[in-house]
């Protein structure tokens, strides 16, 4: 059974514009991914959710104050940077340490990120259940994530699958 979703940041929550450097909290323009916002009403009042990062120019204060600008930090319960908690993804210490942070057992965790060695490869490792978001639908061999989508939409029937198949199992 799914208890927490952990969603990645930069280019599965908001855009990750190329073209500005520093924190995302500072940038002119932010932007949320389509569909994320219709999505994490859905999920709010089910799930735990949290955000996990390894944004370099961002600590987790940073971060969330670039979630407001986004109109979407209310939604999350949680929020972990590598910056704060001294590890980075894959490692999985990152993982563990935010299962346990959250009083999760990992294989009750859902993962959705962006980055398939970062995200996915680094919660599969501790047992944690992971969804690919692959916007740019880029080829990835032996992928070895749940569920690949390409769209925020296609999110929620996944999740609803996942808990269907874990109450069959």
């Amino acid at each position: 059974m799914v208890k927490a979703i952990i969603f990645d940041w930069g280019d599965t929550l908001m855009r990750d514009f190329k073209q500005y450097s520093g924190p995302m909290v500072y940038w002119d323009k932010v932007e949320v991914i389509e569909g994320i916002i219709s999505l994490l009403k859905s999920l709010h009042k089910k799930y735990i959710l949290c955000v996990a990062t390894n944004a370099g120019d961002s600590d987790t204060s940073m971060m969330i104050k670039a979630l407001e600008r986004g109109n979407i930090k209310q939604y999350f319960d949680c929020f972990f940077s590598s910056k704060d908690l001294g590890y980075s993804k894959p490692d999985p210490k990152f993982f563990k340490t935010i299962a346990d942070k959250i009083n999760i057992i990992p294989q009750e965790c859902l993962m959705i990120g962006n980055d398939y060695i970062k995200d996915i490869e680094g919660a599969l490792s501790i047992g944690m259940k992971a969804i690919f978001f692959n916007e740019p639908q880029s080829k990835i061999e032996n992928n070895k994530a749940n569920f690949t989508i390409c769209k925020m939409n296609q999110l929620l029937p996944l999740i609803n699958k996942i808990i269907v198949e874990k109450t069959k199992a």
